[in-house]
């Protein structure tokens, strides 16, 4: 569910059908791959899902606001920072002094790096050079590029269904970054 956020911006923003198809593909092969699990959900789940798949999609948006408003990776500096200074107080109230540890402040800017620096530099390069669209729709390739990882780091077995979710995927990301942005879609009839 929470992929319905940047897949329907990606929606939003097409602007030929073949692009809108691209997405539909995206979205067919998401749900595939987690068919079966949407029995018995908890509302709440559901509603905190789909808030997160928004707050995905603002921060596509955002993002790409960013790149364009900023050189290099000035924006994601001026984010981290400010990120940092906001959950320090909470640090240091639930840490104290271990803190300041040598082995603790040496894993803690290597966790910062691998799992915010590094990817949120990607993602705002990437989002300088791709349209929102793209970015939307190849997004959707976290869950097919997990679904390989089980297959391939934990022997997890992909059914059929599960291997046509992960090719959908991968034709639709394939799709939608070589299609051509110009051609708006038909509004109204036949020109």
């Amino acid at each position: 569910m929470e992929f319905l956020g940047p897949l329907g911006l990606a929606a939003v923003l097409s602007r030929r059908l073949q692009h809108l198809a691209w997405v539909l593909m995206a979205a067919a092969g998401v749900f595939l791959l987690g068919y079966g699990s949407l029995a018995g959900l908890d509302p709440a789940g559901v509603v905190f899902a789909l808030g997160a798949g928004a707050c995905w999609a603002g921060y596509i948006l955002l993002s790409a606001e960013t790149g364009r408003r900023s050189t290099g990776l000035d924006g994601l500096a001026l984010a981290s920072a400010a990120a940092a200074l906001m959950v320090l107080p909470f640090g240091v109230a639930a840490g104290g002094p271990a803190l300041v540890a040598p082995d603790v402040l040496l894993v803690g800017l290597a966790v910062a790096l691998l799992s915010s620096v590094v990817p949120y530099a990607l993602e705002l390069t990437a989002l300088r050079a791709l349209a929102g669209r793209v970015f939307g729709v190849l997004m959707s390739l976290e869950p097919a590029a997990a679904a390989l990882a089980g297959l391939l780091v934990l022997g997890q077995v992909l059914t059929p269904v599960q291997l046509l979710a992960v090719a959908l995927v991968v034709v639709a990301s394939i799709g939608a970054a070589r299609s051509p942005a110009k051609a708006p879609m038909p509004t109204d009839g036949p020109r």
